[in-house]
């Protein structure tokens, strides 16, 4: 078995995964994070993006957590975006039923990632627990900084061209 999370394999292996994004302001400039927890190992991503919401920077961290994995693998996986969670659990099947459109008839808000998010997720078995943010859950804080500290560095780097 290996010790890296990202090389996690076979229904014994259980890797816990803790995600989180947000903006300051929403939208505006963005910031996710996770961290991949096999045993003893762990491993953190991170990432950000100029012009975003806190939903897209949800959606992009579960995303690039479940993508990190190189093999099926059970999971559970810690957010604190309802949105998220809710939307993986229980509105997909709707949305998927009504072309991609919500209750009202409209096209579903982050179409293409929830579609990432959903490929993703695909090969796993997933538990999608919520976690209340800022809450003292400590890998949820820590997620939170990380997801900051993404936002942060990329303000402080100049713009690409």
């Amino acid at each position: 078995m290996a010790s890296d999370p990202a090389m996690a394999s076979g229904p014994e292996g259980l890797v816990e995964i803790w995600t989180d994004g947000g903006c300051k302001p929403n939208p505006g400039a963005g910031g996710w994070a996770a961290v991949l927890r096999f045993g003893a190992a762990e491993r953190e991503i991170s990432g950000a993006a100029r012009e975003t919401t806190n939903n897209r920077m949800e959606l992009t961290a579960a995303a690039a957590a479940l993508e990190a994995l190189k093999r099926p693998c059970r999971v559970k996986l810690h957010t604190d975006s309802e949105y998220l969670r809710n939307g993986i659990t229980r509105w997909h099947t709707g949305w998927v039923r009504r072309n991609w459109r919500n209750a009202q008839g409209d096209p579903v808000a982050n179409y293409e990632l929830w579609q990432r998010v959903l490929a993703a997720a695909k090969p796993h078995e997933i538990e999608w627990i919520w976690v209340r943010g800022h809450a003292g859950d400590p890998m949820n804080e820590r997620v939170d900084q990380l997801a900051t500290a993404a936002r942060e560095a990329m303000l402080r780097a100049p713009a690409a061209p």
